[in-house]
Parts: C-alpha cells; sequence; structure tokens
C-alpha cells in the first residue's frame, strides 16, 4: 500500500496551509446574532401593525352595520337591540370576542323619538386593542393598549313614518 501524496500546489511543490485562522466562522455567527436582533423586533412591530389593522377594520364595520341596523328597525329599543348585535358580529369577525359590546358601542340621536324621518343617528364604537403576548392581568397595570375609535352617520328614511 502506499502513502497518500502530499498537497500539492500548481507547480508540484507541497502547499503551505499554515496554522488555523482563530477567524474562520467568525462572519457567519455574527451575521446570525445580528439577524436575530434585528428579526424579533421586526416580526413583533408586524404582528402589532396587524392587530392594530384588526381593530381598525373591526371599529369601522362596526360603527357602519350599527347604524344601518339602528336607521331600519321598527323601534328605537329593537334599533339598540339590533345595533349592538351588528356591531358584536362585526367586532367578532375580526377577533375581538371579548369586547363588551354595550361599552363600546354609543348611539346618539338627533331627534326624539329617535327613528324620526330624516333624523340622523351617530354610532361611535372604541375598543382597545391590546399589544400581542402582553397578559390581560398587566394591562390592568399598565396601560399597553392602544385605542381605536370609528364613527358613523346613518340618516333614518326621510319619507317613512314617525318610529317609537
Amino acid at each position: 500500500m502506499t502513502a497518500p501524496a502530499p498537497a500539492t500546489g500548481g507547480g508540484g511543490e507541497p502547499r503551505d496551509t499554515g496554522p488555523a485562522d482563530p477567524e474562520a466562522g467568525a462572519a457567519l455567527v455574527e451575521f446570525l446574532g445580528t439577524a436575530v436582533l434585528l428579526l424579533v423586533p421586526l416580526v413583533y412591530l408586524v404582528l402589532t401593525l396587524a392587530q392594530l389593522q384588526a381593530g381598525t377594520f373591526a371599529v369601522q364595520g362596526a360603527a357602519r352595520e350599527a347604524g344601518r341596523a339602528m336607521v331600519t328597525a321598527d323601534s328605537s329599543s329593537e334599533g339598540v337591540a339590533r345595533a349592538q348585535a351588528a356591531a358584536g358580529i362585526a367586532l367578532a369577525d375580526q377577533g375581538f370576542d371579548d369586547v363588551a359590546v354595550a361599552e363600546a358601542l354609543t348611539l346618539d340621536c338627533s331627534a326624539d323619538p329617535c327613528l324620526t324621518p330624516g333624523a340622523t343617528v351617530g354610532v361611535r364604537v372604541r375598543v382597545a386593542v391590546g399589544l400581542p403576548f402582553v397578559p390581560t392581568g398587566l394591562r390592568d397595570w399598565v396601560p399597553l393598549e392602544i385605542p381605536v375609535e370609528a364613527t358613523q352617520v346613518a340618516t333614518v328614511d326621510e319619507y317613512g313614518q314617525v318610529r317609537p
């Protein structure tokens, strides 16, 4: 059996590999460390913005649908119940199931009775959007929520009859 030939350069002479470089592989470690330090806050920012956008969609949809439900009802009491149900569905559609709709929804009528022809009904929906991964108990101590609010004005049919 013959011994393996030594590593040679282009001229047939043995190549000097020298001592091992102590910095070999350091760039990869530095890149991974920097990537993790930069990507974790970036991912958290994206999650926060997504949650905030969902809250914005929820309050806008809830205000719009609550206004429609109120002005198309047969009576003011039925309208309030329908507006709360519509707002609850719109909020739940975006993942805000735990919101107390009665506290989030405010109705303001321009006439008395509320469903007088030509009157307007102002609807305001306000929801506090919590930051991702923050426990609910901690939110009671430190305000880690962003309030989101939407308003809508709906007009009662001008050619209808007065509904109590």
